[in-house]
């Protein structure tokens, strides 16, 4: 596997959904909270990419504060690098770090409650790959932003679903090169059009030396490019599934499922629709008119 390659893609990522988070959250509110676990574990090419993101935020930040908690074994390594970026932005007092060594599980909930992260927009990026796991109640802690979002990668063949607790909207993809696992990305969040967001970020961002995404979901484990036009094998596959175990779905209700359970957007799921009502591998009642979101799928 190329660790290089899929940390570039990860980087590439949280700086995409960093940009459309950070001006969002700072509308929505006077104080919000950028959590950035395992911060020195790659040498904090990741949290510095971050702080970046955030230093460019500096005319949305003059009378609010925008805050980034770094954990890890010893962040505070990377306290000067993460200072000077925040210092050179011209954002004064608003945005700030704080860096706090001792581990991840063991700190990060302490430190948001020390710097207010509670009913405040909170994005937490945990990157565990290199790591043991996090403790479910680390990740949990993040929740109580409002609304919470989080970025978690876990090493390959590590399970995602002791992390589900407390996020109503829940996803994973899994980044690999190969047929052996890969890194698994879960996603979560507290509000349904960030969850929009996140995917058309993840299917926009380059590929790099070969990287591709997998649906845990898929049962054939097919690899998928990263494109904005992504190949529909896998969602065909598991929309059937779906179709075949429940029986009959709306088109809302496939959409939904797609954009929840699977690596694809919800737009994916009504371009696959088109397909299969065309080549009657299902049916639609209303037989004719639009494909609107109340029209029954069946098999």
């Amino acid at each position: 596997m190329s660790f290089s390659s899929i940390a570039t893609v990860k980087r590439e990522l949280l700086v995409r959904h960093l940009e459309a988070w950070a001006p969002a959250a700072l509308h929505r509110a006077r104080r919000v909270t950028y959590a950035h676990g395992y911060a020195d574990a790659d040498g904090g090419a990741a949290a510095e990419a971050a702080m970046r993101v955030l230093a460019e935020q500096s005319d949305l930040v003059r009378g609010r504060e925008l805050i980034m908690v770094a954990t890890g074994d010893d962040p505070g390594l990377l306290a000067p690098r993460l200072t000077a970026i925040a210092d050179g932005s011209g954002a004064g007092a608003g945005l700030a770090v704080h860096t706090i060594s001792g581990g991840t599980d063991e700190r990060l909930a302490v430190g948001l409650k020390a710097v207010g992260a509670q009913r405040v927009p909170v994005l937490g990026f945990l990157d565990a790959a290199g790591s043991t796991p996090p403790e479910p109640a680390t990740v949990a802690a993040l929740t109580a932003g409002k609304p919470a979002e989080l970025l978690l990668v876990l090493p390959p063949g590590a399970p995602a679903d002791p992390y589900r607790a407390g996020w109503p909207l829940f996803t994973q993809i899994e980044l690999a090169d190969s047929d052996e696992p890969g890194e698994l990305l879960v996603y979560a969040t507290t509000a349904g059009k960030s969850l929009e967001g996140f995917k058309e970020a993840l299917w926009a961002v380059d590929e790099f030396a070969g990287v591709r995404y997998r649906d845990p979901g898929d049962p054939e484990r097919h690899l998928i490019d990263i494109s904005l036009t992504p190949h529909p094998g896998p969602l065909r596959r598991e929309l059937l599934a779906h179709l075949a175990a429940n029986g009959e779905a709306t088109v809302t209700e496939l959409r939904t499922f797609a954009l929840t359970e699977t690596v694809y957007r919800a737009a994916d799921a009504t371009r696959v629709l088109h397909t299969l009502i065309d080549g009657g591998t299902v049916t639609r009642r209303p037989s004719h008119g639009r494909l609107g979101g109340d029209v029954v799928i069946s098999v």
